[in-house]
């Protein structure tokens, strides 16, 4: 191995890392803290050639492949033991057309290096919440954040994109070129190649947007959904609504009293007027009035980024999800009554309303694994500061997952929020594009070469 590392060193021009060099283990290292990966060799690609040259080594030496964008990968695919990770993280480059508003990004761009780049025009892509995810694993399986209600999904904003392909092509992708590929990589998260280059459709937005978070507590957690589930879908697209079961976080803004409290929070970002955004907060406040909140005008990049450093590297995580087709009583008794039973204070219960600009999008125009119908999406996310208590707040996870399956829309679910994602989770997720998928992996990877991701096998026998 140490003989063709060499061969690799000449073939790319970013940093080639085998384990005794120096820099290895900090380029080894992944978000989720739970995942110690050990490859044979890593590749800090700086190009689309890199990739390609990259690629063709992995399969010529027989390494699985490991590709890291962000890293964020929950089930930690974003390497690999004894084989090659590809990271795309000097792919980092993005190039703003404002008066076409385009955007062409990097596959090794995070989310706040896409945010900062087209907030100096005052544009934006529906991306998610958090500034260091990647936006590559991101897009590829959909991608939602708190302009979906108004632009749709991530992928609802994908011009084109530049991948490497299993047998090392270097292609472009398209509705006038590759259209089945476009179709797929559309939601078919990684498994059709490494995409070098994403081009997106922008939109006004910013750079200051309002910002609302208001705080119940836990006994009024049933009594609070039951008046969003009437309210949020009710509201202008402008708007939008993400409801948490969390703990109060020791801010200046909270109250002493409540800090690290375990409750329930509404969080509103409005991208229209200020009058409108504070009706809405209004609205959502007038059956039950808060324990706490705090209603601001905010750069955007500073929303996008709220989350990051309670979700930095270092933690240990642990995720399932599920679709709702409504906030059913049922539906809330579990969500509300869960909530007690988590022993760590980060671990938290998210969900997400879909319509709208989500709505508009036909379903099989894409292949992301959920269908375009009014539905809400929830995410049960573990989070803890050391190893010891991840076991614990896993099996809150499972426990609560298991609890809203009788009220889920069926036991699929956004395909990046799967910390397990197995077979039977992706057909159900995909439903009937699933055959579709399994035959193009078979025609653009029918040796399975990227395989450590959401993966679609294409041994798979169709239904």
């Amino acid at each position: 191995m140490t003989q063709t590392v060499g061969e690799l060193r000449a073939a790319v021009s970013g940093a080639v890392f085998a384990p005794e060099d120096d820099g290895y283990d900090t380029a080894r290292r992944l978000w989720n803290a739970e995942h110690v990966r050990e490859p044979a060799v890593i590749a800090q690609v700086g190009s689309a050639e890199d990739v390609q040259a990259a690629v063709r080594y992995a399969v010529a030496e027989g390494l699985e492949i490991a590709v890291r964008g962000g890293g964020h990968s929950i089930a930690g695919l974003s390497s690999v033991d004894g084989g090659l990770m590809i990271d795309l993280s000097r792919l980092n480059q993005v190039t703003v057309d404002p008066e076409a508003r385009r955007a062409r990004v990097g596959g090794g761009a995070l989310l706040r290096d896409l945010d900062a780049a087209t907030q100096e025009h005052g544009l934006a892509v529906p991306a998610g919440l958090i500034g260091h995810t990647g936006v590559g694993g991101l897009t590829l399986g959909g991608g939602m954040g708190w302009l979906t209600r108004m632009h749709g999904l991530t992928i609802d904003n994908l011009e084109s994109v530049q991948l490497v392909t299993a047998d090392g092509s270097i292609v472009r992708a398209a509705e006038d070129e590759n259209a089945d590929l476009f179709w797929a990589v559309r939601g078919g998260g990684g498994n059709f190649g490494v995409v070098t280059e994403f081009e997106f459709r922008l939109h006004p937005a910013g750079p200051i947007v309002n910002f609302g978070l208001a705080f119940w507590g836990q006994d009024q957690g049933a009594e609070l959904l039951r008046a969003a589930r009437e309210v949020i879908p009710t509201l202008p697209r402008e708007v939008n609504v993400v409801i948490a079961a969390l703990n109060a976080p020791p801010a200046p803004f909270v109250p002493e009293e409540h800090h690290f409290k375990p409750g329930f929070a509404l969080v509103v970002v409005g991208f229209g007027a200020p009058e409108q955004h504070a009706d809405a907060v209004a609205r959502l406040q007038e059956a039950l009035p808060p324990l706490f909140q705090m209603v601001t005008p905010m750069p955007y990049v500073a929303v996008q980024q709220l989350l990051d450093e309670a979700n930095g590297p270092g933690m240990y995580h642990y995720e399932k999800g599920a679709y709702l087709e409504t906030l059913s009583d049922e539906a809330i008794e579990v969500y509300t009554s869960q909530q007690v039973h988590k022993t760590s204070p980060m671990s938290a219960a998210m969900i997400y309303h879909l319509d709208e600009g989500y709505l508009e999008t036909a379903d099989d125009a894409t292949a992301f694994g959920g269908q375009r119908t009014e539905r809400y999406a929830m995410f049960i996310i573990a989070t803890t500061p050391v190893p010891e208590a991840l076991e614990a707040e896993r099996a809150w996870v499972r426990t609560f997952w298991d609890a809203v399956q009788p009220y889920a829309i069926n036991i699929g679910s956004y395909v990046n929020g799967m910390a397990e994602p197995d077979a039977d989770r992706l057909r159900a997720s995909y439903g009937d594009k699933f055959d579709r998928l399994v035959e193009l992996k078979r025609k653009y990877d029918p040796d399975n070469v990227f395989h450590r991701n959401q993966n679609i096998n294409p041994a798979a026998i169709g239904s």
